[in-house]
């Protein structure tokens, strides 16, 4: 962050540039990523004495830092326009009137040893003149151009010493505002904070409950501009120990989410009521501006991550020799699988993964996305290391779960629907499928290469990494199952990767952690709109759910086949095939995802706007925050869509098909 000084900053302001800088003396920061009309203040965040001063301090630094609001500028840092005080309160008091800034007694203690020289009291007293001027030209900035300008002044209190068990959360001090003006928003910033969610705590908002808004900022503001409302709000110090200053770090992260989404739904209320621009949505009012910090942490995870695709170290590389063995020992036999060896060291892996720099990104919202994924690679990276070892369940369940209950009783519901359709022959052998794929790809203008493979389980696969898909030599299929394959394949998992790939954040050709269910849900969402997808189909994806319950509570191979070749009526092929995807690795939970990921595409596509989702290697659990990043333009929206996403044409489901997805949604 670059140093500026008080006529460096004023005239970046009036040109209205965005800048990120620290007042040359070091008093306080100033951020300005967008010229929005509102401003989040941390005055007391500081704790910092000019070295003159700290001899002289009566107070140690416990003392002081009881007294200090630390973590408040973290708590604003996700907003585009902050000013945090780095000078302690102890120095000079922002929250005091200049001529009384530099206490002598606080809280019933002396502050100095000795008296501040004149000389010591004028630099303080500068500093915080220094801190209004700055202030007064970026409000009188804003209200030239937007009409109104919103301060949130946020605090943090001690609440230990209170008398009263039940302080709130949130405390806004509303005692020198303007309510007859103001009141809907200052009720509306109440509720809005009411209504928020802490893990584990209970969360309460209060008006002039423990504090009541008195303090100079909020009298300099109402004073000098009168189309500025300042919210002047205290949080409860829950997020650290306040007698030792220990930080509780994940409920820090968890308060800063919600004040950043409380104050973008308040200032949006603000928006509408009292400026000169009516914005729709939350996310229009953050910076569109990628900080260097993301594109840093992205690349870095991008280079480090690159290529580890789990199904190319856990599809077995002696899949037919086995399949032929098994039969011919009918069925009596477990298939001894091997596979390709893992070309990293998970250790050094993991051990970088944690060192990359995910605390320099400011915005809460985007350093908590690109946290979870890097716990999911260092996850992945456990299971793609566990290969065919005893260890390997365990970590596919932790990487990608287990049946639900609700998932085994939509599984068997499926399996309990009587027919409808006719089978149709399998005439299409695997050289037409690969055809067929080639000329599908060539409508939509892309790189990508179809080969025909015996080292696959599926019919047919795709290698994103690799821009390939690759289709089973001995597949053969029906014209409904080709074009299925293809709208599966090509115009889901195929697509998501070529518009990853024009995307300036990488992450989303990694893969968001849960991208396998909503990669999967998506294409099988894919083939249901298009009319390919037949209630045999829906019955297979059911039946993987069985064969992984049945793998889990320790079933063998061979019982496994019997049962589901047995009770189900399948042939031994496709027996064979389920329960083969289900067993390799020593025991590979994905596949009951497929029906999970259908049910939850169903449900998002019939209430929201999925083509997000369609960006890159997404998932389901993080549409919002990919939506928000879309809408600043940090994303850019999908140049490429599936079939069912990009015409006009109305869909005509077939009745009873629709019945079964609808009770299954």
């Amino acid at each position: 962050m670059q140093l500026l000084s008080e006529q460096a900053c004023i005239e970046a302001i009036e040109e209205g540039e965005c800048f990120q800088a620290v007042i040359e003396d070091g008093a306080f920061s100033l951020k300005i990523d967008e010229y929005s009309f509102f401003v989040c203040t941390a005055i007391h965040n500081g704790h910092r004495l000019r070295q003159e001063l700290v001899n002289k301090c009566a107070l140690d630094e416990a003392e002081r830092l009881y007294e200090e609001d630390p973590f408040t500028g973290e708590l604003i840092s996700s907003l585009p326009i902050t000013l945090v005080a780095l000078d302690s309160r102890y120095e000079y008091d922002l929250n005091r009137s200049p001529e009384q800034c530099v206490y002598e007694r606080a809280w019933g203690k002396t502050v100095w040893n000795s008296p501040l020289t004149e000389q010591e009291l004028n630099v303080s007293y500068h500093k915080h003149h220094v801190f209004y001027r700055v202030l007064g030209v970026l409000i009188e900035k804003i209200q030239s151009q937007l009409g109104a300008c919103l301060i949130y002044d946020v605090h943090s209190y001690n609440y230990q010493r209170l008398p009263i068990n039940d302080a709130p959360v949130f405390n806004i001090g509303t005692e020198q505002l303007d309510k007859s003006r103001w009141d809907s928003v200052i009720q509306h910033w109440k509720s809005t904070l009411n209504k928020s969610t802490l893990h584990n705590i209970e969360v309460r908002s209060a008006t002039d409950e423990v504090f009541y808004g008195r303090g100079y900022l909020a009298n300099f503001v109402i004073n000098h501009y009168r189309n500025t409302l300042i919210l002047p709000t205290e949080v409860k110090k829950i997020f650290m120990d306040e007698i030792t200053g220990d930080l509780f770090s994940l409920v820090l992260l968890e308060l800063k989410e919600v004040l950043k989404q409380s104050i973008l739904s308040n200032a949006l209320y603000f928006s509408k009521h009292h400026t000169n621009k009516n914005h729709t949505r939350k996310a229009v009012l953050l910076s569109s501006n990628v900080e260097p910090s993301i594109h840093k942490l992205d690349r870095q995870l991008y280079q480090l991550a690159k290529g580890i695709e789990t199904l190319t170290y856990i599809n077995p590389q002696n899949i037919a020799v086995e399949r032929r063995r098994f039969f011919a020992k009918n069925y009596n036999y477990s298939p001894s699988f091997t596979y390709r060896h893992l070309d990293i060291n998970p250790y050094e892996f993991r051990e970088k993964l944690y060192r990359l720099p995910v605390d320099d990104i400011t915005d809460v919202s985007i350093q908590q996305f690109y946290r979870d994924v890097i716990d999911t690679y260092a996850m992945k990276v456990d299971l793609i290391a566990s290969v065919g070892k005893e260890k390997f369940l365990y970590n596919s369940l932790r990487y990608y779960g287990e049946p639900s209950e609700n998932d085994i009783k939509t599984a068997e519901f499926l399996l309990f629907a009587k027919e409808f359709e006719p089978n149709l022959a399998r005439t299409i052998p695997a050289r037409e499928i690969r055809e067929a794929f080639i000329t599908a790809i060539e409508k939509y203008q892309i790189k990508c290469r179809v080969m025909l493979t015996d080292k696959i389980i599926a019919n047919a696969m795709s290698k994103t990494t690799r821009r390939l898909i690759q289709i089973n030599k001995s597949a053969c299929v029906n014209k409904r199952e080709l074009d299925a394959l293809i709208h599966h394949e090509l115009e889901v998992h195929m697509l998501t990767t070529v518009n990853s790939e024009n995307q300036k954040l990488k992450v989303l050709k990694l893969g968001l952690p849960g991208n396998t269910c909503t990669q999967e849900g998506l294409a099988i969402l894919s083939e249901y709109m298009t009319g390919n997808l037949t209630l045999q189909r829906l019955k297979v994806l059911a039946l993987r759910v069985i064969a992984v319950r049945m793998m889990i509570t320790e079933y063998d191979f061979s019982r496994t086949f019997k049962i589901l070749m047995e009770d189900y009526g399948l042939n031994q092929n496709e027996t064979f095939k389920i329960t083969a995807r289900v067993y390799r690795g020593g025991g590979f939970t994905k596949d009951f995802l497929y029906l999970r990921g259908l049910r939850k595409a169903l449900q998002l596509f019939k209430n929201y706007d999925i083509r997000p989702l369609f960006v890159g290697k997404t998932s389901f659990e993080y549409l919002d925050i990919i939506g928000e990043l879309v809408q600043r333009k940090m994303i850019d929206p999908p140049a490429l869509l599936p079939q069912f996403m990009s015409t006009k044409k109305n869909f005509r489901p077939n009745r009873i098909l629709e019945y079964l997805l609808e009770t299954m949604r």
